[in-house]
C-alpha cells in the first residue's frame, strides 16, 4: 500500500495550501479511535482496512463480525485466537457503552464470542500502520485499549485512526457528505447555494448550521414569535448584541446571546468549531452585486424577504444577519476587508433558542470574491430537542490540519465550580477566571499572604522515553539535559533553528531513560516527536496530558498546608525536605491514597506545589487539600488574579513575552540558555550564539507614574521613533504603582530610561514611563525559596 495515497494531505492548488481542507482519494474514509475508546464501522466484501498508531506504542484490537453474527479474524486476513479484553473495558467503562453493547446485542453481535485481533503487541513507532482486507460483509469494531495512567507512570491509551477504502465507492460526488448528527434530529434541511429556508422553533430547542464542504458563509436571522404574534418584527440586533456582550459577536460561555433591538435574548451559542463570523456586514443584497457589475445576481436578501413574506414581515433591500462562518476584519484605515472563511468541512455553529422563534438560513451564492472562497457550496441546518444535553464548547485545534476538539472540562472543573461560574476558553479547556465571593484582588492578596489553590491542568503533558530519550531532550530544549537528577526538574526553552521560541516549559525526570515535558502548548510536544521520527531515534513522545491534571497550591502557607495532606514512602523527599524544582511520588493521606507526584515549582513568584494526578482521583485530591487549606484561610485563584502575581514575579507568558519570533535572550529567560556550560549541539544553538552575540532587543520592566494600565501590543516610543512594545502591563497591588514588561530595542534598554508609551494612534496620546529592572517584585526570589 502506497502511504501517501491512503493518508490525507492539505489541499493546494496554484501555490496556495490549506491545512483545513485535507484531501483523501476517493472512496477512502477516516475514522479517528480515541485512546481508550472503540468505534465500529459497517465493512464491505474487498474493503481494505489500514489502522494507524498516531504516538507509538499503542496497541490496537480488532473485532469483526459477519452478517450472521460469527466472528472471525480471518475474514479481514488478520491472525485471531485472541480474547478481545480491552474492547470490553473499554465499552464497560465508556458512558456510551452501555448504548453500544445493547446495539452490537440487537444486532446479534456477542462481544463475548468475539475472536479478536491484536495489532502492535509488540510496540510500534508514531506513524506505523497495518493494513487488512476483508473477505466478506461484516462489522468492524476498533479499540485503542488501555486504562487510567498513575502520575508517575509513563504510559496511556492514545489515539490511532481506522481508514477504510472502499472496494466499491461509487461514482465520486465531488465533495464532502454532511457529518452525523449530534443526536436525532426533528428536522434536517439541506440548503444549496443561492438557497434560503425558513424554520419555526420552539424554546429551548436547538439549532446546528453547518458547512459541509468549507469555507462556505450562511446567513442567520431569528424573530421572537411573540412579538410577531403582535405585528412586532423584532430579530436578532447585531449592535445592541456586540453592545451588551461587549464583543465583536457572542461565545460558548458567559458572553454567548444575541439579543434583539429591545434587549431580549433570543439564542445563545452552545458550541462553535469555527470561532469566526461577522456581525457587522449585510447578508449580500442586489445592490452589492451591480455595484460590482453583476447586475441580476441571486443575492441573500432576497432569498430571505421571499421566503419570510409567509411570516408577515416586510422586505428589506438588505437584511442585518449574524454571518456565519463570514470572515471580516478591520485594516488601519478604518475599512472593513474580508478574505476566505476559517470554516472548514462539517465545522458548524450550535444555538439554543430562548424563546419561540421564527428564523431563516442561506447557503451564500457569492462567486465574485473571497466570502465563499470563490466556490459557493451547501449548507446544513438541523433542528434538535430542548432535552438533548449539549456541552458548551469552543472548538480547538492542536495544529490546522488537526481534527477538532471540543473545550474539555479539566479533572478539577467541578471543584472550582462550587466557587465560580466565570469560566473562559484556555487553550483547549475550561479555566476559572474569577471566584464569585471573591473577585481577582482578594485572590491576589490570599496568594501574598496565605495561600491559594489554582487549576492548571491545561499544561501540556508528553511522556519522553526509550533509550535515545536523553538525547532527545538534549537536542530539543536549551538547558543541559546531561545534568539533570532523577526527581530533578529544569526550566528551559525550547527553539526552532532559527533561534525562535517554540516553548518554554519544564523537563521533569523521572528515571534514566525517562522524562516529562510540561510546556504551554503542543507544537512543542509534537516537535519532540517529529524530531525523534525525522532523525530515527529509538524514543517515543506520547501526550499524557488528559492522565494528569494539576493543581498548583501558591503562598506563604502551602508547604504548612502540603504537610498535612501528602504522604511520601520513606525513599521520597517529604513536603518539608522536598527543594526547589525536585519531585517526589506520593499519596494523599497515607499509603492507600489516591497515587499523586508532588513538584515543588509555580507560576506565582510565592512559596508553592503542584500536584499531579489522574482525573478520577482529582476530587478526591481537591477535597483533601481543601479540607486542610480552607480553614486556615486558602481560596481559589483564578486566571485574572494569576496574571498580576506573574507580571510582578517577571515570569513570561506565550503569546505575551515571547513567540516564534523571539529568542528567550529578547524573552527575559537568557539564563535558560548556557551556551558555555551546555557544550552539545542543540536546534538553534548556532542561532542562539549569534543573536546573544548581536543582540536587538530585550525585555525590560517599566514603571508608569499615572493610573493607566497599557495594554499588551501597546507602542513603546522615544519621542517620534517606535523602539519597542509592551507585552505584559497590571496595576501591582502590593507596589501601589502601574508596572509593565516591555521588549525594547536594547540601546534604550538601561534602567532609568525615559519612555513613552502611546495610546490612540500612538501619538494622540502618551503615557511616560521608566526602563526599571525586573521581576518588579522579591527581584531575589527570596520569597519563592521560602523566605519570609
Amino acid at each position: 500500500m502506497n502511504y501517501q495515497t491512503v493518508f490525507p494531505t492539505p489541499y493546494e492548488r496554484a501555490g496556495v495550501i490549506t491545512p483545513g481542507l485535507p484531501v483523501l482519494p476517493h472512496g477512502v474514509e477516516r475514522h479517528p479511535v480515541p485512546g481508550g475508546g472503540s468505534r465500529a464501522v459497517r465493512i464491505n466484501k474487498g474493503d481494505e482496512i489500514t489502522v494507524q498508531d498516531r504516538e507509538g506504542l499503542q496497541p490496537i484490537e480488532l473485532v469483526f463480525f459477519a452478517p450472521d453474527g460469527t466472528s472471525d479474524a480471518g475474514m479481514i486476513g488478520a491472525v485471531g485466537g485472541r480474547d478481545p479484553a480491552g474492547l470490553r473495558a473499554a465499552l464497560s467503562s465508556d458512558p456510551s457503552g452501555a448504548r453500544v453493547l445493547r446495539a452490537l446485542d440487537k444486532a446479534g453481535f456477542d462481544i463475548g464470542k468475539a475472536d479478536g485481533t491484536l495489532v502492535f503487541g509488540e510496540g510500534s513507532n508514531a506513524g506505523d500502520f497495518a493494513s487488512f482486507v476483508a473477505s466478506c460483509d461484516g462489522m468492524l469494531i476498533v479499540c485503542a485499549p488501555g486504562g487510567a495512567m498513575e502520575p508517575h507512570e509513563q504510559w496511556a491509551p492514545t489515539e490511532v485512526v481506522l481508514y477504510v477504502r472502499r472496494a466499491n465507492p461509487g461514482k465520486a460526488k465531488g465533495g464532502f457528505a454532511p457529518p452525523d448528527p449530534l443526536a436525532d434530529p426533528l428536522a434536517d434541511l439541506n440548503i444549496q447555494p443561492g438557497e434560503a429556508h425558513p424554520y419555526e422553533i420552539k424554546t429551548g430547542q436547538y439549532i446546528q448550521i453547518l458547512d459541509v464542504q468549507g469555507r462556505e458563509c450562511s446567513d442567520f436571522q431569528a424573530f421572537s414569535q411573540r412579538a410577531l404574534d403582535k405585528g412586532l418584527e423584532r430579530e436578532i440586533d447585531p449592535t445592541t448584541t456586540r453592545a451588551l456582550m461587549g464583543l465583536l459577536y457572542p461565545q460558548p460561555g458567559l458572553f454567548s446571546k444575541y439579543f434583539s433591538s429591545d434587549q431580549e435574548p433570543l439564542v445563545e451559542i452552545v458550541q462553535d468549531t469555527v470561532g469566526r463570523h461577522d456581525t457587522f456586514g449585510l447578508a449580500c443584497t442586489a445592490r452589492y452585486y451591480e455595484d460590482l457589475g453583476y447586475p441580476g445576481h441571486v443575492n441573500c436578501s432576497d432569498n430571505m424577504n421571499r421566503e419570510l413574506d409567509a411570516y408577515g414581515i416586510r422586505p428589506r433591500g438588505g437584511w442585518p444577519a449574524i454571518n456565519l462562518f463570514f470572515n471580516t476584519m478591520l485594516d488601519d484605515t478604518n475599512a472593513i476587508t474580508m478574505d476566505d472563511p476559517y470554516s472548514r468541512p462539517g465545522d458548524f455553529v450550535l444555538l439554543r433558542a430562548l424563546t419561540d422563534l421564527v428564523c431563516v438560513s442561506t447557503a451564500c451564492p457569492c462567486d465574485v470574491d473571497p466570502a465563499n472562497s470563490w466556490n459557493p457550496t451547501d449548507i446544513q441546518v438541523r433542528v434538535y430537542g430542548e432535552n438533548e444535553d449539549f456541552k458548551r464548547s469552543i472548538g480547538w485545534r492542536k495544529t490546522p490540519e488537526a481534527d477538532v476538539e471540543d473545550t474539555k472540562k479539566t479533572g478539577f472543573h467541578d471543584c472550582f465550580a462550587r466557587h465560580t461560574r466565570e469560566f473562559v476558553e484556555y487553550v483547549g479547556y475550561w479555566l476559572p477566571n474569577q471566584m464569585t465571593n471573591h473577585g481577582a484582588i482578594e485572590e491576589y492578596w490570599a496568594a501574598r499572604e496565605k495561600a491559594v489553590v489554582m487549576d492548571l491542568s491545561p499544561l501540556r503533558k508528553y511522556e519522553v522515553t526509550g533509550p535515545d530519550a536523553e538525547e532527545l531532550m538534549q537536542l530539543c530544549v536549551t538547558r543541559n539535559i546531561k545534568k539533570l537528577a532523577v526527581g530533578g526538574i529544569v526550566y528551559t526553552a525550547m527553539c526552532y533553528e532559527h533561534g525562535g521560541m517554540i516553548d518554554d516549559g519544564t523537563v521533569y525526570r523521572l528515571g534514566e531513560t525517562n522524562f516529562r515535558w510540561i510546556g504551554g502548548n503542543d507544537q512543542s510536544g509534537l516537535w519532540l516527536r517529529k524530531q525523534a521520527q525525522e532523525r530515527g531515534m529509538n524514543a517515543w513522545v506520547r501526550s499524557s496530558t488528559d492522565h494528569h491534571c494539576n493543581i498548583a497550591i501558591q503562598g506563604p502557607l502551602s508547604r504548612d498546608i502540603l504537610k498535612q495532606v501528602i504522604w511520601t514512602p520513606p525513599q521520597q523527599a517529604t513536603v518539608e525536605e522536598l527543594p526547589w524544582f525536585r519531585l517526589s511520588i506520593a499519596r494523599i493521606g497515607d499509603f492507600h491514597g489516591p497515587s499523586v507526584v508532588v513538584s515543588r515549582t509555580g507560576y506565582s513568584g510565592e512559596l508553592g506545589y503542584e500536584i499531579f494526578c489522574h482525573p478520577k482521583d482529582a476530587e478526591a485530591v481537591f477535597d483533601a487539600v481543601w479540607a486542610v487549606g480552607e480553614p486556615m484561610g486558602m481560596i481559589p485563584l483564578g486566571l485574572a488574579a494569576l496574571d498580576m502575581l506573574r507580571i510582578e514575579a517577571g515570569l513570561i507568558f506565550a503569546g505575551s513575552e515571547f513567540d516564534d519570533q523571539t529568542d528567550p535572550m529578547e524573552a527575559g529567560i537568557g539564563f535558560a540558555v548556557p551556551l558555555k556550560s551546555k557544550e552539545d549541539d542543540f536546534i538553534g544553538r548556532t542561532a542562539l550564539e549569534q543573536r546573544k552575540a548581536n543582540p536587538q532587543k530585550k525585555l525590560v520592566g517599566l514603571e508608569l507614574p499615572g493610573g493607566i494600565v497599557p495594554t499588551p501590543g501597546d507602542c513603546v516610543h522615544i519621542g517620534k521613533p517606535q523602539i519597542g512594545v509592551v507585552t505584559s502591563a497590571v496595576k501591582s497591588p502590593i507596589l501601589g504603582k502601574v508596572i509593565a514588561l516591555a521588549r525594547v530595542d536594547v540601546t534604550h534598554s538601561e534602567p532609568g530610561t525615559a519612555l513613552e508609551i502611546g495610546r490612540l494612534d500612538g501619538d494622540q496620546k502618551r503615557l511616560r514611563a521608566t526602563v526599571v529592572k525586573f521581576p518588579h517584585f522579591d527581584p531575589a526570589k527570596e520569597r519563592v525559596k521560602g523566605n519570609y
